[in-house]
């Protein structure tokens, strides 16, 4: 795995073109694991581009969020300008200790606890601090109420609209806790760059500080709003995800590589040589994700519709 203060990440694909070749319009990246097929814009009011942003449109944003994810009453509710801004800031809450981070995970919140002057441990027991990332990044794995520890308890749910009944959404209301969504993942709008903050009304007030006034952009409140309250569209997705996630499991498993574990919205391959499949894809300009923790493990988020053909003639070449 890479150091405590390093980032790795999916993306990268001005890199990739770099040294590839092509724009990043030619390419297909599924190094990340965004809906492919991202909800569909709503129309906006003229003022949410050229009004700052209005406290009414944001008390709406919490309302359809409180609904949507079914939070405990008591429980306070903040917009951030995406999970990764909270991420950063949450370490400041309380002073540095030690912090217990399963492993293998999505590294940004040992990067930033790191950054912050904690010490990242491997132990639960003794630990100031938790981070549970529910479902796991990349191996998908769920986490169960007993697991959380700590004063300080993180449940990162950024993947976890996939499975809403197996949201730890009910943890919110335990002293200390905090639960995290993101809006790029699951409704496929990265850049609109909106998360949540959801659990420890102490805490967040905290976090709401720190983030100062207007935080959260016009059209994101907006947009955000909008797509919460679409319960029709979310269920319609699931079942496309759980579809299109079967669909590249055969796809690789013809190739060659065995499926190991992720969500719908990404799916983590065991092979013999996981750069050599990386290699292999982008001469074909198709990004893939690796792990500098484990040389076997290959990441592939879903193809959009017009991207299937394309990837099933790269893994037949």
């Amino acid at each position: 795995m890479s150091q405590h203060g390093e980032r790795d990440h999916g993306g990268g694909l001005d890199a990739a073109a770099r040294l590839y070749g092509g724009d990043r319009q030619a390419w297909l990246d599924l190094s990340t694991g965004i809906n492919p097929v991202p909800y569909p814009m709503p129309a906006l009011s003229p003022d949410a581009w050229t009004a700052l942003p209005d406290s009414a449109a944001r008390e709406g944003l919490i309302t359809a969020a409180r609904a949507f994810w079914q939070v405990p009453d008591g429980c306070a509710v903040l917009p951030v300008p995406g999970a990764s801004a909270a991420i950063a800031q949450i370490p400041g809450l309380m002073p540095a200790g030690r912090v217990h981070i399963p492993r293998p995970t999505y590294n940004e919140h040992a990067a930033s606890f790191a950054q912050a002057g904690w010490e990242i441990v491997d132990a639960a027991p003794g630990a100031d601090a938790s981070v549970h990332v529910h479902p796991n990044n990349p191996d998908g794995r769920m986490w169960e109420d007993g697991d959380l520890t700590g004063p300080l308890r993180i449940i990162d749910e950024s993947f976890c609209d996939i499975a809403p009944e197996q949201s730890l959404m009910q943890q919110a209301g335990v002293p200390g806790t905090l639960i995290l969504k993101s809006f790029g993942k699951f409704w496929g709008l990265a850049g609109l760059r909106l998360g949540f903050v959801i659990g420890d009304p102490g805490l967040v007030a905290q976090l709401e500080a720190r983030q100062g006034p207007w935080a959260v952009a016009g059209p994101a409140l907006q947009i955000g709003r909008a797509a919460l309250a679409d319960a029709d569209w979310a269920v319609g997705t699931r079942a496309r995800l759980a579809a299109d996630a079967h669909r590249l499991d055969a796809m690789m498993q013809d190739a060659g590589a065995a499926q190991v574990g992720g969500t719908p919205l990404f799916r983590l391959f065991d092979v013999a040589q996981a750069a050599d499949w990386q290699d292999r894809l982008a001469r074909h300009h198709i990004w893939s994700r690796v792990f500098p923790y484990n040389p076997r493990w290959l990441r592939l988020g879903l193809p959009g519709p017009e991207g299937w053909e394309r990837l099933s003639r790269a893994l037949s070449t």
